[in-house]
């Protein structure tokens, strides 16, 4: 330390090398490793490869250590051994196999030292033997592919150097030098292994954004059809709130000599009456700024301020698909009787989707609409033969069915949807006409499928 308390220049240059060197030391003796891909071909098919390649090294290594080395059968044995042992250890601790295939490459390049050019016109492959050349690019492959990118970048870099200090700095007698053939080859093999990796983050990453997505569109297709429900069950509630306020105004007046009593219930019901009113209207306001787009695009006769469909008005929803080009006909069992008017809006809007589905996936078919009225409610069924023709791409989200499950759903309904034998397909929407506060259980639904009875199979959700 100077007299000022400022650190010297030299110091300041010793401590970023001695901070380097921490730095390199902790990344080559690393243990963390990204896992190996989840696929059973990707896992299993490379280390049997890897296997017989680490045999094939062996037996090499052995051969050329002991026949053109001259090295005793236990110390080739050994440093042949190594270099195999490496590229199976990669497999699963790439960073220690890095280890131990530099330093048999350093043990044998000294033991071979002293032994290079006996044989006079044999040239000996030194520092790197040929089956050590192979092994290590191997190590460096899988290194790359499961370390970080700087880690490799290390890696070579210290192969580099040693290979530079034995061949360039140490030297040897005549030989058959392997340094710049290794160099380059491990340059190659770093950035082939770092692009591997790096494709394969990206498609990871990829598949973890479209999952994302997917959810994020399901979610909001969910969303959206609920605020339509309830923008369209707006006019049926208002149109209960509004009578109740009415029958409270005129209640009064027919009774002779009401009580005040009477007169202030009646008026308090006719207050909050009107004030529910107010609420929905603002409900509704919000509902239709934020998909001023839909409402736009409603066809004629289903604008927001037109009356909700109900059952009266299917003869005629029958009568446009058919002047769309679809054959349809319909049929209904049972006692006609007023419903609710929940049940009938959800009814025809699930007649109407069901329609609307057959003349987008399935073109020529011919479609069968049956209104069945039973005693705790109403069974909606759709069903199409099979197409004549291929369906052209559609680009809607493919959630046909997720309104219909939602409405069926808010009225404690059920739909079940599925193929039929002959190739077609089949909609059923069980409501219950429940009076109010009064919970109806269901009975089974048919089988799509079959038309027999059975109960709702969650497995039957899909478009």
């Amino acid at each position: 330390m100077t007299e000022t308390g400022t650190r010297r220049p030299e110091w300041i240059g010793i401590d970023r090398v001695l901070r380097w060197l921490r730095i390199l030391r902790d990344d080559l003796c690393t243990v963390r490793l990204d896992p190996l891909p989840p696929s059973v071909w990707l896992r299993w098919l490379p280390h049997g490869v890897l296997c017989l390649a680490a045999f094939g090294i062996t037996l090499g290594g052995i051969a050329q250590l002991s026949d053109n080395g001259y090295l005793g059968p236990g110390l080739a044995s050994l440093l042949g051994l190594a270099p195999g042992g490496a590229v199976v250890l990669a497999m699963w601790r790439p960073v220690p196999a890095w280890w131990l295939s530099t330093g048999a490459m350093l043990v044998g390049a000294l033991a071979l030292h002293g032994r290079l050019g006996m044989t006079p016109g044999v040239f000996f492959t030194w520092p790197w033997t040929v089956a050590g050349i192979i092994a290590h690019l191997l190590v460096l492959l899988l290194l790359t592919l499961r370390v970080r990118v700087r880690v490799a970048v290390e890696a070579l870099a210290v192969t580099v150097v040693v290979t530079w200090l034995l061949d360039g700095v140490w030297g040897a007698p005549p030989h058959q030098s392997t340094s710049v053939v290794t160099v380059v080859l491990a340059a190659i093999v770093v950035v082939l292994g770092t692009a591997l990796r790096g494709r394969r983050e990206a498609r990871a990453e990829l598949g973890r954004q479209a999952s994302l997505t997917e959810e994020e569109r399901a979610r909001r297709t969910l969303l959206e059809e609920r605020s339509r429900i309830a923008r369209e069950l707006h006019d049926v509630v208002a149109h209960h709130m509004s009578v109740i306020s009415i029958q409270a105004q005129v209640a009064p007046h027919l009774v002779e000599n009401p009580s005040d009593e009477l007169r202030e219930n009646l008026d308090g019901i006719r207050h909050n009456a009107l004030e529910a009113l107010t609420e929905l209207r603002r409900v509704l306001g919000v509902l239709r700024s934020e998909s001023a787009d839909e409402d736009a695009s409603d066809a004629p006769g289903t604008g927001p301020h037109s009356p909700q469909p109900t059952l009266d008005r299917l003869d005629t929803l029958v009568e446009n698909t058919r002047a769309a080009g679809l054959t349809v006909t319909a049929r209904t069992n049972g006692e006609r009787r007023p419903m609710q008017s929940g049940v009938e809006l959800s009814a025809y809007r699930i007649v109407q989707e069901a329609l609307s589905n057959v003349l987008r996936h399935a073109p020529g078919a011919t479609a069968h609409v049956e209104i069945e009225y039973i005693p705790y409610g109403l069974l909606v069924s759709v069903e199409n033969s099979r197409p004549t023709r291929p369906a052209p791409p559609s680009p809607g989200a493919g959630h046909g069915l997720l309104g219909m499950r939602e409405r069926a759903a808010m009225l404690g309904g059920s739909v079940t949807a599925g193929h039929r034998p002959d190739g077609g397909y089949r909609v059923f929407a069980e409501l219950p006409a429940a009076a109010p506060g009064v919970r109806l259980v269901p009975g089974p639904a048919p089988d799509p499928t079959t038309g027999t009875t059975r109960a709702p199979d969650p497995k039957d959700d899909h478009v």
